[in-house]
């Protein structure tokens, strides 16, 4: 640490020793992909091998990740495997639409989160996170709290309220639930997908999370025929997220999103963007339980936070520098995986067309050629002083390239006012030895609740 105290190092999986077999890795895949990952991996630039699966390269190292992508995007798309399994529910979703129709998509989005659209949401982000500490009522005494459930709730509350004019159907638990469900589920990585049999093969996953799907699609399609009935018929609605995809045009003039097109960016924003944001702050307060010479740096930064205050975010570099730490640790999205449209040399590999190329943020973070200590929790890596030294392309929390995440700024925003809330109100202390241990289920979870005991400063 900066301090010279020993830095925290939070559990990890063991890494193996040797390659998996087919039957294995199938079991892996399925119950946790972050099992998958061996020494070398973490050692290694990258790996190139084939499989019964096809050819692989695993790429870590900044130039390959540059190359892949951003340089040569184009040769690249979502692989198979991410829509037979997100597909469902958000196909027609920036995250899973390809080529032109992602690139339509993605400039009637762009403008919905400029800087200065997204710096006006910063109030309401603050009024929910202020809600939901006072909701706590630490003034009657300590309380242990079920970090996962609170967060969820907390980023629902700041994705309601500030995209959907807290208009989404349904209370906050009951959205966790089905995300939990959806996630836990649904979700997972299936035998059968990864070895692409037909879908006309049920997946048990599939048809024991199919309530979960039906939730949200349900509630986010009355949501969206609703505000389209107001629109249509003259009535003054709110200003926000779902009026503007309602109201977007083409700037190249083309048609607008559909129905469909807008429920399915909603859901991909409830999926992609509240669970993340909900993840990587049970993780950063789970950090800084462990480690309270940072808190004290990020209390004495969250007493004269003032989200009202235009330059706010130049006032708390300790508590963005925890956010990205945290999201080093245990990025939000742990593997991208893309499929090579057409031969291509990476990192003097030669590949196929067709060849998987995973590019893993879980690795890549935690790679020992690219980062000094990489299992240890050291924020101030990431301070402005000392962030300028790291490669852009070895950190790549939200993504890169053309398909960064759009919301990137909205969700570090967000994380950042709320973490300064919850301090400012809160001592955060652990009430167990026990590491929580990270799975990847589509998002970085905890295999079992975070649990904290939060306390009113005095």
């Amino acid at each position: 640490m900066a301090d010279g105290s020993p830095a925290f190092r939070p559990w990890t999986p063991r890494r193996r020793t040797r390659p998996l077999g087919l039957i294995p890795f199938l079991w892996v895949g399925w119950r946790d992909p972050l099992g998958m990952w061996s020494e070398r991996h973490f050692r290694e630039p990258q790996l190139h091998g084939d499989s019964a699966l096809g050819e692989i390269l695993v790429v870590s190292h900044p130039e390959g990740v540059r190359h892949v992508l951003s340089a040569n995007a184009a040769n690249y798309e979502k692989g198979a495997l991410q829509r037979r399994v997100l597909g469902p529910m958000l196909a027609d979703g920036l995250l899973l639409t390809e080529g032109e129709a992602w690139r339509r998509v993605r400039r009637i989005l762009a403008p919905l989160f400029t800087p200065a659209r997204t710096a006006t949401m910063s109030g309401r982000m603050a009024d929910r996170s202020r809600r939901r500490v006072e909701g706590w009522r630490l003034d009657l005494g300590p309380r242990v709290l079920n970090l996962d459930t609170e967060m969820s709730g907390l980023t629902f509350d700041i994705l309601s309220a500030t995209l959907f004019s807290d208009q989404l159907d349904g209370d906050a638990r009951g959205f966790e639930k089905a995300l939990n469900s959806y996630l836990s589920l649904a979700a997972r990585i299936d035998p059968l997908d990864v070895l692409a049999a037909p879908d006309w093969i049920p997946r048990l996953g599939r048809i024991t999370g199919a309530g979960a799907g039906r939730f949200f699609e349900t509630r986010v399609s009355a949501l969206v025929a609703r505000r389209r009935a107001q629109i249509e018929a003259g009535e003054r609605v709110a200003d926000d997220l779902l009026t503007a995809l309602l109201n977007a045009r083409d700037e190249d003039g083309g048609d607008g999103l559909s129905d469909h097109e807008v429920a399915s960016n909603v859901l991909t924003f409830i999926l992609a963007g509240h669970e993340t944001t909900a993840r990587t702050l049970g993780w950063a307060l789970h950090l800084i339980s462990r480690a309270p010479d940072v808190a004290a740096r990020l209390r004495d930064e969250a007493d004269p936070f003032d989200p009202d205050a235009p330059d706010w975010a130049e006032h708390l570099p300790w508590t963005r520098a925890v956010i990205e730490e945290a999201m080093r640790l245990f990025p939000p999205a742990p593997t991208l995986a893309r499929r090579a449209l057409g031969p291509d040399v990476v990192g003097g590999q030669e590949i196929k067309a067709g060849a998987t190329v995973l590019i893993s943020p879980w690795v890549l973070h935690r790679h020992e050629l690219l980062w000094d200590a990489p299992q240890e929790f050291r924020p101030e890596r990431f301070l402005p002083r000392t962030r300028k030294a790291i490669d852009r392309w070895t950190y790549i929390p939200f993504s890169a390239g053309p398909r960064v995440c759009i919301g990137a700024t909205f969700a570090l925003n967000e994380a950042m006012i709320a973490l300064a809330t919850i301090l400012k109100a809160a001592e955060v202390e652990p009430i167990a030895p026990a590491e929580p241990r990270p799975v990847h289920q589509i998002t970085l979870r905890s295999a079992r609740p975070i649990r904290l005991r939060l306390r009113a400063r005095a």
